[in-house]
């Protein structure tokens, strides 16, 4: 696998005109004109920087206009430092010309002139406020149709100002949000579909008008002939590995992740949040494992066409191979998880893995076995967790609950743990998570190695045990610990109990935040697509109130960017931290 060649730097395609002064690129979908995250530089200018580099170029580039991470569309760096000036002058001064193309429904005016002041509102929105409202800034933006076909158009967008959303803010308050603006409340779509498609300005030493285009995405067009395709994207092999090459790009920060921060195991592909409904893609490493979430033998997405198509298209990317796992929709269908036909022990597509490998994330090593059943070893979805529980885990007690293979106690470990406890009922589970814990404890070893892991190791133990009976005989005792980690399965079964999350959440969390030290912190999480986050927080608060302990903070931990939910709805995954006093 080349990892380079599936996260480029930068693609000469990408480039629209390029003379002395001036550079004109076409941006894609997801990637962000300026760096966000400093650990994992994925913008834009970073990226251009790069190819420059890597061609024997100055890698020069002076910064005048942005786009959201979601706006395709044309972007203008100057090349040279004398250029400069002109570039600030002309989109400072509202004299370089911007034409956007948008795709809308319900759009009912023609050519009209939208007249709004702009403040900000919650969250990342902006809103339109009244004109006594000093927080309020004019913008002026022109729209006109330019292809229409029922209740949906594409418009053609004119921006006379530069506030920030815009053209988002203005047609959401007229009535016809973006399609695939999530924010703003627009209609499903495979994107944002908002594109900065031409740019006018003069030229910084000749003065002359130059007009650079980016052409119109092929999903404008689909989008206004369909609406939302849904699982018939499945149909059209364009349109999968079009959803495929904008999830890669929104991967790119992870995908080329190294140093300290270096990651292979994250996910490619979230289902609906990235336009693909009922597909998720992980990589692990230099392999890919397909997961088609099922919902009964009549699922669409499921037909064996289908299938194959989308499994040829993964392959093509690039990585040695691709495993499949059958996962039903619901938690509490019952599988054998290790059958040929749910999850076959061989990739269905390239060569196999090693039967055990290591992958990392955010520098620290995971054992996973993707031949092994529906389960690999690491839930990935925890990854932005694990690297909290890391941030506050130093001089902690820490106690792991439902632990599986232990890695939030490796994360734990690796921020500097005075003590972790990994309690689940699978042996097996825990028999690789202390070998993931060993491999935290003799990296950390530096040059003692074997000796400081032995000695480490004392500090961490490992308990074969239901979690409620391991919580009630801890509180007998008395332990106290300054961290309880939470992350039980939504619906599970042992020898003395059955356990469903949406009814027996607040019994668990109760004993658990009973056990924790003055200032002690719960981690809870669940992935219940039927326990809704307001729910979740309810049912926290009463159960710190049946432990009979007095409630800091309770606070909704975000998912990680690799894990975009579907528009409108809400994560799989809840997280909550609760503090106590």
């Amino acid at each position: 696998m080349d990892r380079e060649r599936i996260w480029p730097d930068f693609r000469a395609s990408w480039i629209l005109h390029e003379e002395g002064d001036l550079v004109f690129i076409d941006k894609p979908a997801g990637v962000s004109s300026q760096a966000a995250d400093p650990d994992r530089p994925d913008d834009i200018v970073t990226r251009l920087k790069s190819w420059l580099r890597a061609q024997g170029r100055d890698p020069y580039l002076g910064t005048h206009q942005r786009l959201d991470r979601d706006t395709s569309g044309i972007l203008v760096y100057a090349r040279r430092k004398s250029a400069n000036a002109s570039l600030a002058q002309q989109f400072e001064g509202r004299k370089a010309k911007k034409v956007y193309i948008a795709c809308v429904s319900g759009w009912k005016k023609g050519e009209i002139t939208l007249k709004d002041k702009l403040a900000p509102g919650e969250g990342d929105r902006t809103v339109v406020v009244g004109d006594r409202d000093k927080r309020g800034q004019l913008a002026v933006t022109h729209v006109k149709v330019r292809a229409k076909k029922a209740e949906r158009a594409i418009v053609e967008i004119g921006l006379e100002t530069g506030r920030t959303h815009q053209a988002r803010a203005q047609l959401a308050h007229a009535g016809s949000p973006i399609a695939g603006d999530v924010l703003y409340g627009g209609p499903p779509a495979p994107r944002l579909l908002l594109h900065a498609h031409a740019l006018e300005i003069l030229h910084p030493t000749t003065q002359k008008k130059t007009r650079v285009e980016a052409p119109v995405p092929a999903e404008f067009e689909e989008w206004l002939a369909r609406g939302d395709v849904g699982p018939t994207v499945y149909d059209d092999e364009a349109a999968i590995d079009r959803a495929l090459a904008r999830a890669l790009e929104k991967r790119w920060g992870l995908g080329r992740s190294h140093g300290a921060h270096e990651t292979t195991a994250f996910r490619i592909v979230n289902e609906e949040g990235d336009g693909l409904p009922g597909l998720a893609v992980d990589a692990y490493g230099d392999f890919l494992v397909a997961q088609f979430h099922t919902s009964g033998d009549a699922d669409p997405v499921l037909t064996p066409a289908r299938r194959e198509r989308v499994l040829d298209c993964l392959h093509a990317l690039g990585f040695d191979g691709v495993y499949l796992k059958m996962r039903p929709k619901q938690a509490n269908t019952l599988v054998e998880t290790r059958r040929e036909d749910v999850a076959p022990k061989d990739p269905v597509r390239g060569k196999a893995a090693a039967e055990s490998f290591l992958v990392l994330e955010e520098g620290i090593a995971y054992e996973a076995r993707l031949g092994d059943g529906l389960s690999t070893g690491i839930f990935l979805d925890q990854r932005a967790n694990r690297a909290r529980v890391r941030a506050i885990a130093q001089g902690a007690r820490v106690a792991n609950l439902f632990a599986y293979t232990c890695a939030f106690s490796a994360a734990a470990a690796d921020g500097g743990a005075k003590e972790t406890v990994s309690v689940d009922v699978a042996m097996t589970a825990l028999e690789r998570g202390r070998e993931n814990v060993a491999r935290v404890v003799a990296k950390n070893g530096g040059a003692a190695g074997a000796a400081a892991k032995d000695a480490g190791m004392s500090a961490h133990s490992f308990v074969a045990e239901d979690a409620f009976a391991w919580l009630a005989k801890a509180s007998r005792q008395k332990a106290k610990f300054d961290l309880v980690i939470l992350d039980p399965p939504s619906y599970s079964t042992t020898k003395s109990r059955r356990f469903v999350a949406s009814d027996d959440y607040g019994e668990l969390a109760a004993q658990a935040i009973a056990i924790l030290a003055p200032n002690g912190k719960l981690l809870a999480c669940t992935n219940h697509r039927g326990v809704r986050r307001a729910k979740f927080r309810r049912t926290l608060g009463d159960a710190a109130r049946e432990a009979n302990r007095v409630v800091v903070q309770v606070k909704d931990l975000p998912d990680p960017s690799d894990f975009p939910t579907a528009p409108g709805a809400e994560s799989h995954l809840k997280s909550v931290l609760l503090s106590v006093k």
